[in-house]
């Protein structure tokens, strides 16, 4: 349950991250979930943060 609020909320911080600079960042869900171009590591380290929290 841990794995999967954490990894539910990385997902969430990529696509949010994709949607607001498309131009440096785009992911393909059709073979997983392939992320290409750079991501803020800070904002994914606090939304994994607050996912073990229980925060939003």
């Amino acid at each position: 349950m841990l794995e999967q609020s954490i990894t539910d909320a990385v997902k969430v911080k990529l696509e949010r991250q994709a949607a607001d600079g498309p131009s440096n960042l785009s992911i393909d869900t059709i073979n997983g979930f392939r992320v290409n171009g750079s991501i803020d590591l800070v904002a994914h380290a606090m939304a994994a943060a607050g996912s073990v929290a229980d925060g939003p």
